[in-house]
Order: C-alpha cells, then structure tokens, then sequence
C-alpha cells in the first residue's frame, strides 16, 4: 500500500487578521482536473471568504492551480465553489454571518483520510490594528516561553 503525502494548504493571513470564534469543516464540490492540482500541492487560500447565495454556502478566492497534463477540459482557476454542510450548520451559520462584523474565511484545505478535499471555515470577527499588535506580543512571548522550557528539560 503507498503511502499519501499530507496536503494541508492553509490561510495564514486569517488567523493574523481575524479572531475565529467558531470552525466547521465543510466538503467542496469540484469538477475536473481540480483534486489532481489539490493532490499536487497546486493551491493557494490567501484572501478567502465565504458567503450565502440562496441558501447555499460558496466559497470566493481559493486559487487551484491549472493540471499541468490537464488538456481544453482543465478547469478554471479561481472560480467559486460551492461548500456541502448539514442544513442545521448552514442555518446556524448564515443567522451568525448576519450578525454586524462577523464573516466567514476560510482557515485551511486538506484531503481527509478517505482522499476527499475538505475545507476549514470559521466565523471570526476582524481585529484591529491594535489587536494585531497585542496578538504578536503573545505570540512571541509564548515562543520564548516555549524556548526556555525547552532548554531546561
């Protein structure tokens, strides 16, 4: 049996410009050569968002790279796709996307142990410049912190 090599493309931007309250993980719909570009590494999530068109989830600006040996039937790179979650989760997410200043991005896209793409979502709220700051601030601390315990075990 071979081994599947680990696809794990994520959005690092989201987690640095938006504080995620809550995370789902949703299926993607997609036509074509696209697993094979996703299989190959070939994606990219930077600025990635979700929104609701007649009560369906779709998702804007995931970037899946053309198949290099793909022929006319490749696909198109930076088109929608539609996202499948439950009916329940669906509602609970479009009355919480309502709510003033809450969106939701996408976090990552990975294939799961079945070899099916998956996408992470989450509801976050913007942070501001200031926030920003402070979140770095932790952060570093935590490295140090992390580093020192590190050194005297």
């Amino acid at each position: 049996m071979t081994e599947q090599k680990k696809i794990h493309i994520r959005n690092k931007r989201a987690t640095f410009d938006y504080e995620i309250l809550e995370e789902w993980v949703a299926g993607v719909v997609l036509v074509g050569t696209e697993i094979k570009s996703i299989r190959a590494g070939k994606a990219s999530m930077t600025d990635t968002y979700c929104y609701f068109d007649r009560g369906e989830l779709w998702i804007r600006g995931v970037n899946i790279a053309e198949y290099a040996w793909g022929t006319c039937n490749n696909h198109t790179p930076r088109r929608d796709r539609k996202l499948l979650l439950t009916g329940r989760e669906l509602d609970k997410l479009q009355r919480a996307s309502q709510d003033r200043g809450l969106t939701i991005v996408g976090l990552r896209l990975f294939l799961n142990e079945r070899g099916l793409a998956k996408i992470a979502i989450g509801l976050a709220r913007g942070r501001k410049a200031y926030d920003k700051r402070e979140h770095l601030k932790e952060s570093d601390a935590k490295r140090e912190m992390d580093k020192a315990m590190k050194r005297y075990k």
